[in-house]
């Protein structure tokens, strides 16, 4: 299955989703996100064609339970769906900012936590994003630069190109720097502590709030070596990225068909982030281009995935 794109206007969005995914974002002047697969209360995800055309995702759930999601999955979310996947488009820099985890957002929000991670598709010759501190950190310092003024002295920021991959686990400061387009997969969760705007007013001249006291006990103080995520990429396999408590993903770099067996416990999404290609199963084939989501159902076994040419695709499990 595949789903009807939620479009979001962003004051730091751009064009990308527009030229380089050629998705049709109507007269959104700032498209910064593509909701493309969405449980989130408000912006659920509806079937784009099919038999199932016009059904949300929500109800898919409830109807067709471990048949669609898995009865691993089911066992421990119920019938919410428990990733979001999206594709975001920077044309100036998102506020510095952090997310909690799932013990802080249940007990403030009474939701889940957000770890996600970016595949990055395509970026500017001086694209650059912020993941981490750059040093040893903890509360006393962090506060002494952010009061003065000078936080970003202390954060690691990376120069970024199309392949790359940063894991985002809940309690890192982070920022997607302009001139980036990338994928996100992440657990359902809309909840964000913003730090930092760079005193950027909205288009009523308003400062954008700031969760300054919350950010503060979320964070994640930890200094890492290496924030951005090596990965191998052999041709017609199934290559290992991020493997957590959220979600699995992997990268399938093809030039020639790759028959993908599947664990029946779970659904399984493929993501296209390069080229093009066909999903076939026993029953049908759908196309899978460049900036297109698929949902596989549990009770799917197997698919055959055709490359035309050359095709890149996320394959992630929860």
């Amino acid at each position: 299955m595949k789903f009807v794109p939620h479009y979001l206007d962003k004051i730091w969005g751009g064009d990308k989703i527009r030229t380089v995914l050629h998705k049709d974002i109507g007269n959104l002047p700032n498209c910064g996100e593509t909701w493309e697969l969405s449980g989130v209360a408000g912006r659920i995800s509806e079937v784009a064609g099919g038999p199932l055309a016009g059904r949300k995702l929500d109800e898919l759930m409830e109807a067709y339970g471990s048949d669609l999601a898995g009865a691993r999955v089911i066992e421990e979310y119920g019938t919410s769906f428990p990733l979001l996947i999206k594709f975001i488009d920077a044309a100036q820099d998102l506020s510095i900012q952090v997310h909690p985890g799932d013990e802080m957002a249940a007990a403030r929000h009474q939701g889940k936590g957000k770890t996600e991670m970016w595949y990055i598709m395509d970026a500017d010759p001086d694209a650059t994003l912020i993941t981490g501190f750059n040093q040893a950190m903890n509360r006393e310092k962090y506060l002494e630069y952010f009061d003065s003024g000078n936080l970003e002295e202390v954060l690691n920021r990376e120069n970024v190109t199309a392949g790359d991959v940063f894991y985002i686990p809940a309690g890192r400061i982070h920022t997607i720097g302009k001139g980036i387009l990338l994928a996100e997969i992440q657990q359902t969760s809309d909840i964000t502590y913003r730090i930092y705007d760079f005193d950027r007013r909205d288009a009523d001249g308003n400062l954008r709030e700031l969760h300054t006291a919350q950010a503060l006990d979320a964070l994640d103080f930890q200094f890492y070596d290496t924030y951005k995520t090596p990965y191998a990429t052999r041709p017609n396999h199934r290559n290992p990225v991020v493997e957590s408590r959220y979600f699995t993903t992997n990268i399938l770099v093809l030039d020639q068909p790759m028959a993908l067996t599947f664990d029946p416990d779970t659904f399984k999404i493929l993501i296209c982030v390069e080229g093009s290609g066909r999903i076939q199963w026993d029953e049908g084939e759908t196309a899978l281009n460049k900036g297109e989501v698929a949902l596989i159902p549990a009770c799917l076994p197997e698919v055959n995935l055709v490359p035309k040419g050359d095709m890149k695709v996320l394959e992630v499990l929860p």
